[in-house]
């Protein structure tokens, strides 16, 4: 062990492969001072692979049960603190999963402080990029749906929105059963372009079942915002409201809704855009995506007969795009189908 304490905040350390265990094992003694001491000099060592896969093979995670329920604020924070480290890695997830911390770490989304509960939403965002952990918080869904609504600090809502996309994406029942639609669409006008676009993000989940395509065309509200977002400077939340669009449309109440809404001249506004070739990789990835939205959407608007009669105006450009020897595979693809609805007659 070292021989001094350089830092007053931190404990000791052993060396080599000791300095885990004998940190956990610290953990176990007397005193908030000493475990916060402890909590923060693993927190330290984590950040190393070796470590962190220790810590989390090594039969270690279920001492920090005790911790969440610990008088001292500060030691149920940084202790929520450790495990949103440890779940930086699909190995620690995974532990997580397995182990029984969860059912008491989620007791905390109601705690007193809000360094604790800030951490214990990190974690959650983090399980559920797994889609075991998903399923795992499905049952969480209505209180994180609650939270939503009462939450004005932007970091949470920017993990309650993440959790909640990713959990929709596997069931979207329990968000459209908890309002989600409604919820969602207060934050899809967020003056943060990042809120905007998770909340369009989840709400393109939520979409997806028959019931959410009727929820969003029945709220008065959402549709007329999201076709407000598809001029927006952010090219995800563009894709995202268009992603939102493309799924309502396939029923007929949302085709009448979006074309009363004049969304035609938009989504074809957005084909024509000119974009440079020097854009990175991933904004081409999103600008592809974006496309690809807009035209499945498009197809989908054609089975309306005024749709069809607008779109068969439209033609040359869309015959421009699908016969473009530049253009990416699936744009073609997606543009060939979406003529050939344009244009079939029975």
């Amino acid at each position: 062990m070292a021989g001094a304490l350089t830092d007053p905040t931190r404990a000791p350390v052993a060396f080599g492969r000791r300095a885990v265990p004998q940190l956990f094992g610290e953990l176990q003694r007397a005193g908030a001072a000493a475990r916060l001491r402890a909590l923060t000099s693993l927190c330290d060592l984590v950040h190393e692979p070796e470590r962190l896969y220790q810590a989390v093979t090594g039969g270690f995670l279920k001492q920090l049960k005790v911790l969440f329920m610990d008088e001292d604020p500060s030691v149920r924070a940084k202790t929520c603190e450790l495990l949103h480290l440890l779940t930086s890695h699909s190995i620690g997830r995974q532990a997580v999963l397995a182990s029984s911390l969860l059912p008491p770490l989620c007791q905390l989304l109601d705690d007193s402080s809000f360094s604790c509960r800030r951490n214990v939403h990190r974690v959650l965002s983090r399980l559920a990029l797994l889609p075991a952990g998903a399923e795992a918080l499905l049952s969480l869904v209505p209180k994180l749906m609650l939270k939503l609504t009462k939450e004005e600090d932007e970091e949470v809502q920017l993990l309650l929105l993440s959790t909640l996309t990713h959990c929709s994406r596997l069931d979207a029942l329990p968000g459209l059963a908890s309002d989600g639609v409604s919820l969602l669409g207060r934050k899809l006008s967020h003056r943060s372009s990042i809120i905007r676009r998770e909340a369009a993000a989840a709400m393109m989940a939520l979409s997806v079942p028959m019931d959410g395509k009727r929820q969003v065309c029945e709220d008065a509200e959402v549709l007329p915002v999201l076709v407000g977002l598809l001029r927006d400077k952010d090219v995800e939340v563009q894709a995202n409201a268009a992603g939102v669009i493309m799924n309502t449309v396939i029923i007929t109440t949302g085709k009448q809704r979006c074309l009363d809404l004049d969304v035609l001249p938009v989504l074809l506004g957005l084909l024509s855009e000119k974009h440079g070739d020097d854009d990175e990789e991933e904004m081409k990835k999103r600008r592809k995506a974006l496309i690809v939205y807009v035209l499945r959407a498009l197809t989908s608007l054609a089975e309306a007969p005024n749709g069809r009669r607008l779109l068969l105006e439209q033609l040359p450009l869309l015959e421009k795009k699908a016969e473009a020897a530049e253009e990416d595979q699936d744009i073609r693809r997606a543009t060939q189908t979406a003529i050939q609805v344009i244009t079939w007659t029975p």
